[in-house]
Parts: C-alpha cells; sequence; structure tokens
C-alpha cells in the first residue's frame, strides 16, 4: 500500500528540473570546452600537421576545420557537438515559443520569428555536417556544411536583434534590456572579424605570405567565440525560467 502511495507521488514530480540559466551555460560550454580541448591538443602533439598549409610558408595557429579532422581531436569534438545539438534545438523552440508570444498580433515581425526558427535550426545542421564530415574525409561536404553554418548564424544573429529591438521599445525590463545591448555589440563584433578572416584567408591564398593564416585562424577563433556568446545572452532572456522533464499525467478514476 504504501508502495503504491509514494510511486503515485513520485509520478507527479518532474524527472529532471534544471534552471534554464544553467541548461544554457552547459549548452556553450560544451561546444567550448570541445574546441579549446582540440586546439591544444592540436598545439601540443600534432603541431606539424594542424599548422600545415599548401603555401608551406610559417604558420602557428591551427584554423579550426584542421584541429577537428585529427585524431583524437575529431572524436573529441563530435562527442561535445553531439551533446550540444540537442539543446541547442531545444532552445531554439524556445525562443519561437517566446516570440510567437510577444508577436502574435504583428505578422512582420511573427515572419520574421519563423524565419528565425528556420536560421537557427539550418545553423545547427550545419554546424553537425561540418563536425561529422572532416575536411580530410570529404572536403566539399565539410565546406558546405561551414557555409551553411557560417550564413545562417549571421542570418540568425541579425533577425534576432532586429526582434529585440522592437522587445526593448516595449519593454521596462532591465534583463531585456542588456540582452538586447551585448546581442548588438556581439553581432557586430562577430560580423568585424568574419570580414577580416575573410580577408587575411583570401590573401593567404593569394600571396602565401608567413603568418597571414596564424592571423586567419586567431580570427576564426573569435568568430566561434562570439557566436558561442551571443548564444548565452539567453541566460538573461529565460533567467527565470525552467527547464523541466515529466511524465504524461495519467487519468485518474474515483
Amino acid at each position: 500500500m504504501l508502495q503504491g502511495l509514494y510511486g503515485s507521488l513520485d509520478r507527479d514530480k518532474p524527472l529532471i528540473r534544471l534552471p534554464f540559466t544553467d541548461f544554457a551555460v552547459g549548452t556553450v560550454l560544451l561546444a567550448l570546452t570541445g574546441l579549446i580541448a582540440c586546439i591544444v591538443i592540436s598545439l601540443m602533439f600534432h603541431f606539424d600537421e594542424s599548422t600545415y598549409t599548401h603555401c608551406q610558408v610559417p604558420n602557428y595557429l591551427p584554423s579550426i576545420s584542421a584541429s577537428i579532422s585529427l585524431v583524437p581531436e575529431r572524436y573529441i569534438w563530435r562527442f561535445c557537438i553531439g551533446l550540444h545539438s540537442a539543446p541547442r534545438f531545444l532552445v531554439a523552440a524556445a525562443y519561437f515559443s517566446f516570440y510567437r508570444g510577444r508577436f502574435a498580433k504583428s505578422f512582420p515581425d511573427m515572419a520574421l520569428s519563423v524565419l528565425a526558427l528556420i536560421a537557427a535550426l539550418a545553423e545547427n545542421v550545419g554546424l553537425l555536417l561540418l563536425t561529422y564530415v572532416s575536411s580530410t574525409e570529404t572536403y566539399s561536404v565539410h565546406k558546405n556544411g561551414f557555409i551553411t553554418f557560417a550564413a545562417c548564424s549571421l542570418l540568425h544573429m541579425l533577425i534576432t536583434c532586429r526582434l529585440w529591438q522592437v522587445i526593448k521599445k516595449f519593454s521596462l525590463n532591465p534583463e531585456e534590456i542588456t540582452s538586447f545591448r551585448w546581442k548588438v555589440r556581439l553581432f557586430l563584433f562577430n560580423v568585424s572579424f568574419c570580414l577580416v578572416a575573410a580577408y587575411f584567408f583570401r590573401r593567404h591564398n593569394k600571396y602565401c605570405e608567413p603568418i597571414i593564416y596564424t592571423l586567419f585562424a586567431l580570427c576564426e577563433y573569435l568568430v566561434v567565440l562570439s557566436n558561442m556568446a551571443f548564444h548565452m545572452t539567453a541566460f538573461w532572456d529565460f533567467g527565470n525560467k525552467e527547464v523541466m522533464v515529466t511524465t504524461p499525467a495519467e487519468d485518474k478514476r474515483y
């Protein structure tokens, strides 16, 4: 009898209950840990292979694609991104639900919310593609995955900044205002270093100058880190929310 009573009470409790702030930080830390681990291991144990370029000029930093294509780095990266991807899909859905509540009566903003959702999903799919197909395996697939990730990332950040500009106009919540300001700063930072990275990459391929590819790799790190920081702003957006996993409520008959 006691077993049945306590079993019923346990079923009413959430299986998992986690503050959204911890959920957001943990999700970003998975990708950050994987990135740092791969770069450090590449520099310590695979320096020549990871920093090699077709120009054969001095280079002191591996590109992200080079550092995640070696062993065991590729398996560390795949493990971290595999765990990181599922929460990213959940966060994209959470943002869409949030926007739908805010912009239900505004068709243009609602349309942008749908586009933001599509961009977020495509960004994550592009990241998975470039992660699980390394540049040394099928370069064209890896390249297309990277292009999808980079383009959809910029599009997602741009739309998000636009939507939060509207939210800020009608919000007195200091956390939402702080979130908007950091989103804009990180977006501008990300775009700036995307352009600088593209410049160094083109210059390296055209002139084969020493150190230029190192500068490209450094800019690439900053682009990815600013992207992670942008997603971390969910810390403010859902600070009072929780992620819960529960069992379906059972019908009760009396």
